[in-house]
């Protein structure tokens, strides 16, 4: 299927990305991160596979897209409005996964008139902390001893906004295999670029913005599933299933087998659910 490029012009800059021109449900992707690379949302679109008009684009922070800030989640939402904007989308299913899971929700708050639904993928909750420290000490839990003194001192510099972006990526590809359910089953790591600046910034957003996101939870009123590993670091029950007991009609599904990439683990898992959600939501309407 064809891939087209675009741009959307944002403050700053513009947000590079590509859509997949095909017949069907528009579905734009987000990335995780915060500060990551979207290059690995190609697995993910090719697990959606035909019969949707699929869109990706690269946040702020990193190339081809603008590197500068402001690294707020107020300014990840409007930059995502900006990408339906440039696609000519006037609302779209929005399937995000990790901190794009996150983001999903804030869009479903601020900006519910562009979406026709959402599908979290293993998404930082919000509820609380929205299982982030839990997740954290099961990343270190799970990483060798020889390398969890060092993975966890490069992730907290990197949080203050510190070090290199190589230092960052180390941090990464030390906890890697942690992040699925079994290191005998792991995705290769790729050494894609990181933003420090981004990390940094939109997770301090991000964490002051929880209270006011829980608040908001049970006024959202699109159609939104969540999709967790059973055997993933994010603890579902603390994450996706706690954010998804808040919301109205909102679904959770446990992919047994499978850790924080379930599409990798249980392919066809993310195809099946983004059925459910859109052919729930026809029937509904």
């Amino acid at each position: 299927m064809e891939r087209v490029s675009f741009a959307a012009e944002v403050p700053g800059g513009s947000l590079h990305g590509w859509v997949r021109v095909d017949e069907g449900p528009r579905v734009l992707l987000l990335h995780g991160g915060p500060g990551l690379s979207f290059n690995y949302l190609d697995g993910l679109a090719d697990e959606v596979g035909a019969g949707f008009e699929v869109a990706a684009y690269q946040q702020r922070g990193i190339n081809p897209s603008t590197l500068d800030g402001p690294f707020t989640v107020e300014r990840e939402v409007a930059d995502a409005v900006a990408v339906l904007d440039a696609l000519a989308w006037d609302r779209a299913w929005v399937v995000g996964h990790s901190w794009g899971g996150h983001l999903l929700l804030h869009l479903a708050v601020s900006a519910a008139k562009r979406l026709q639904g959402g599908l979290a993928i293993d998404p930082l909750g919000g509820v609380g902390d929205g299982g982030g420290e839990a997740f954290e000490a099961e990343i270190l839990r799970r990483t060798p001893e020889r390398d969890r003194h060092l993975a966890e001192a490069l992730d907290q510099q990197a949080l203050r906004g510190e070090g290199s972006p190589e230092a960052s990526l180390e941090s990464v590809r030390l906890v890697w295999p942690a992040y699925f359910a079994s290191p005998d089953n792991v995705m290769p790591f790729q050494p894609d670029p990181v933003s420090v600046p981004a990390y940094a910034g939109v997770f301090e957003s991000l964490t002051a913005a929880l209270p006011r996101l829980a608040s908001a939870l049970p006024s959202v009123s699109v159609p939104l599933g969540f999709l967790a590993g059973a055997r993933s670091p994010m603890p579902h029950d603390q994450a996706a299933g706690a954010t998804a007991r808040l919301i109205p009609a909102a679904w959770l599904a446990v992919v047994e087998g499978a850790g924080h990439f379930p599409w990798f683990e249980r392919p066809g898992c993310v195809r099946s659910a983004l059925h459910r959600l859109v052919n729930t939501a026809s029937r509904m309407a």
